[in-house]
């Protein structure tokens, strides 16, 4: 399953993946993501999928009522609490994204954070599927991923049967990984939503893009 491949990568990254965060074209696109899901998330209980080192969710944390920050590397979820984020507002858990524990609780607000590219088209669908299962209608959903840029973003490998996009990532010591990546269009985005999200809106930055709708 690509997801394991996927874990194995960002856990061999540990905290260095934040360096895409050092490239200086990307600040004013950070600021006005930052400030964009402060507002989108602000008083709600949030489930964050795929939290990583933790960046986004101190972000998020700022202004949310409280976060459930959940990622299936344990050092990244160590990393994370390292923040120093708010204690009692914030909270971690070692847990799958494509596989919640059935005591997941309940939340009005689910954030993924450049997760959804890195998934092949059917594992989208299982998310999906999961969260409209697990959370309940009306809750909102936020998704924030990348946007291809030329000369930034890597160039596709290959395109499979299903129709997901490959690229290769190769780690310092050399170590190649073929990882799912997709920069979808929003036509794209607004087909595969359609059937569990209603009120789609999409926006878009040079660096990033983000999806808001309300779980059907």
């Amino acid at each position: 399953m690509s997801t394991t491949q996927l874990a194995q990568y960002y856990a061999q990254l540990g905290d260095t993946v934040e360096d895409i965060y050092l490239e200086p074209d990307m600040d004013e696109d950070i600021d006005d993501m930052s400030i964009h899901l402060g507002t989108l998330l602000a008083g709600h209980t949030v489930l964050e999928l795929g939290c990583g080192t933790g960046y986004w969710t101190e972000i998020v944390a700022e202004s949310a009522a409280s976060v459930l920050a959940l990622d299936i590397n344990a050092n990244l979820v160590d990393i994370a609490r390292e923040r120093g984020m708010p204690e009692g507002k914030v909270s971690f858990r070692v847990a799958d994204a494509l596989d919640l524990p059935d005591d997941i609780g309940k939340f009005s607000a689910v954030l993924v954070s450049f997760l959804w590219s890195h998934l092949t088209k059917g594992e989208q669908e299982k998310m999906l599927a999961t969260l409209k299962k697990r959370l309940g209608k009306d809750v909102l959903l936020v998704i924030l991923d990348e946007s291809f840029v030329e000369g930034f973003s890597e160039t596709t490998a290959r395109t499979d049967a299903e129709g997901t996009t490959w690229e290769i990532q190769t780690l310092a010591d050399g170590t190649r990984f073929e990882l799912p990546k997709s920069y979808p269009s929003d036509s794209a985005l607004r087909k595969r939503l359609g059937n569990i999200g209603k009120e789609i809106k999409i926006e878009r930055v040079e660096f990033f893009w983000i999806l808001t709708c309300r779980l059907k």
